[in-house]
Parts: C-alpha cells; sequence; structure tokens
C-alpha cells in the first residue's frame, strides 16, 4: 500500500465517510467570528467527531491537538482576500513538501473556473499533483464555476465538467457545490471515479438546511462534506458537528476508501 493509499484511509476511517471543516478564511475574509479563537473552535468540531480541519499552513503550527485526538490535518496551497481586484484568483502560497513537514495528511488547492485566470490555476493544480504523487500525500481540490453568473455556481454539468477537470489533472478528491437535489447532483458524482465531498456554501438559515443539502449528497453517491462557515459560525458548533456525523455514519459507504 502506497503512502497516498495510508493517507487516504486515515481521512476516511470512520464509515468510509468524511467530515472535513474547513477554516482558511482568515486569509480571504479575516479573523470573522468563529476563527477570532480558532483552536477552541478547533476543540470543538474534533470533539463533535470531524475527520479532518483544513487551515493554512501559519494556522497548522498550532494545531498540536489534531494528533491527540484522532483528527487529521489537511494543509490548504491557495489563497486570494477580498481586498483584492480579483478575489477569484487563487495564487499558491506554499507547497506539499511544505504542508508533509507540517504532518499534513493531505493537501489541497482552490480553483474557479470560468474566471478571467482559470488558466494559471489549472496549470497550479497540475503541478501540485505531480508533487503530491512524488510525496505520497493525496490531493483535495475545490473546484467551483465562478464566470460571473451566480446560476453557474450551481449548475449540474457546469459542477460536473468541474469534477472532470480535477480527476484528469491528478487530484484524489473532488469538493465542489451540491446542485440542490440528489438527482442532479447524482449526474457530478457520475463523472469521476474519485470521491466527491459537497462544500458547506454559504451561511444558511437552519440546522436543518445544512443536513438536508448533505443527505441529498449522500444519497446521490457524494462520500462526505467539507462544511466550513455553516459549521465554525454555528451557535454550537460541537453539536452540530456531532449530527453531521451521525448523519454521515447512517450511510455508511459500502466500501471504504
Amino acid at each position: 500500500m502506497t503512502g497516498k493509499q495510508l493517507r487516504l484511509k486515515r481521512l476516511f476511517k470512520h464509515s468510509g465517510r468524511v467530515l472535513i471543516v474547513p477554516m482558511d478564511h482568515g486569509v480571504s475574509l479575516g479573523p470573522v467570528p468563529g476563527l477570532q479563537d480558532i483552536l477552541t473552535t478547533v476543540k470543538q468540531v474534533i470533539a463533535g467527531g470531524a475527520d479532518a480541519i483544513l487551515v493554512h499552513k501559519g494556522q497548522a503550527r498550532y494545531l498540536d491537538e489534531l494528533g491527540e485526538e484522532d483528527c487529521e490535518l489537511i494543509v490548504h496551497l491557495s489563497a486570494s482576500t477580498d481586498l483584492a481586484p480579483d478575489p477569484n484568483t487563487k495564487e499558491l502560497v506554499s507547497t506539499p513538501e511544505h504542508g508533509v513537514r507540517l504532518g499534513a495528511t493531505a493537501i489541497s488547492v482552490h480553483v474557479n473556473l470560468g474566471s478571467a485566470n482559470e488558466a494559471s490555476m489549472l496549470t497550479d493544480l497540475g503541478r501540485v499533483a505531480e508533487a503530491c504523487d512524488a510525496w505520497g500525500i493525496p490531493l483535495l481540490a475545490m473546484m467551483y464555476v465562478r464566470d460571473g453568473t451566480k446560476a453557474s455556481e450551481y449548475e449540474p454539468t457546469k459542477i460536473a465538467h468541474g469534477a472532470r477537470v480535477a480527476e484528469e489533472l491528478g487530484a484524489d478528491i473532488v469538493k465542489v457545490n451540491y446542485t440542490g437535489s440528489p438527482e442532479s447532483f447524482a449526474q457530478v458524482v457520475r463523472a469521476v471515479r474519485i470521491p466527491v465531498v459537497i462544500a458547506g456554501g454559504p451561511k444558511m438559515g437552519t440546522a436543518e438546511d445544512i443536513l438536508d443539502s448533505i443527505k441529498g449528497a449522500l444519497q446521490a453517491g457524494a462520500v462526505g462534506v467539507a462544511v466550513g462557515r455553516n459549521l465554525f459560525q454555528a451557535d454550537q458548533p460541537e453539536m452540530l458537528a456531532r449530527q453531521i456525523r451521525n448523519l454521515l455514519d447512517q450511510h455508511k459507504a459500502d466500501k471504504c476508501l
């Protein structure tokens, strides 16, 4: 078994389903609620059953708790701020090698398809995928459609295209927006052979809304979820994480990675 396979098994060790909590928003949005005291929030979502925390390299230095709590570290390499003229242009700010030195179980990158600088982001994705292969570490590709039309961000055909791009360029897991129904999201899952996880998306109204989206995605064949703001800005992050964990475990995968 390769190093990459071993690390993938660690990510999917709970019922073959994965709960990732992205907490990289401090770069794009600043110290927003839920991330001002990031260590407290990390402890809460780990207690609720999170499989992995996703952060930038600077925050990874402080997450020693992960080694003791049966939770994995994903180091994010892409960055832009909402202060930039074009926030959709993501630049690489670290390397897979540095992520390995930090003890990461996986690496992630962000690509905005349809944006003005799509080409440079695709180039970065391909190069990072090759480096991840060399270091034996899985690559999670966050693939979004950002062509200036809001409807495109949830359009099944375009999202399926984004998932396929991730697979074609070497990603091991792809994160995409949920299309709104199990029927339409099945089109996305069918487009690839790599595991598909859904993004938590913008802040939703209720926990029920979040859980309904996750349930629909699982019915369509998704293997998990990456919930950021909807989890770390929840009134009770640990409780919501536990609800998501229970939902994932109820839909146990037929075959674990």
